[in-house]
């Protein structure tokens, strides 16, 4: 049985996106993020809504409009489509499980 902290990627200079599975409309990925961020003046924005979870460690948001959110372990987000944002902050081995959907 696959086990979502298990089997983290070696290269952790850049985010992991891993997805475990899809179906009509949803995505389900882990992302492993280490101290990454989204380049400056890039931004996120995505098709479909977005709910995360931080399952260890811990990350930044920032939306465009203006807003910061940090969601430390078991916090959770939900992030409209088309909702332009960014990850500023994130800890070492940071594991996020992120659902994408219509």
């Amino acid at each position: 049985m696959p086990n979502i902290f298990q089997e983290l990627p070696d290269n952790l200079a850049v985010e992991h996106f891993e997805t475990i599975t899809t179906g009509e409309n949803v995505r389900i990925e882990r992302i492993v993020s280490n101290e990454n961020t989204t380049p400056e003046g890039e931004w996120y924005d995505q098709s479909q809504r977005e709910w995360v979870i931080v399952l260890e460690g811990s990350g930044s948001i920032e939306f465009e409009e203006g807003r910061s959110v940090t969601l430390n372990k078991g916090d959770h987000l939900l992030i409209e489509k088309q909702e332009r944002h960014r990850v500023t902050r994130t800890d070492p081995n940071t594991i996020w499980l992120a659902v994408h959907y219509d």
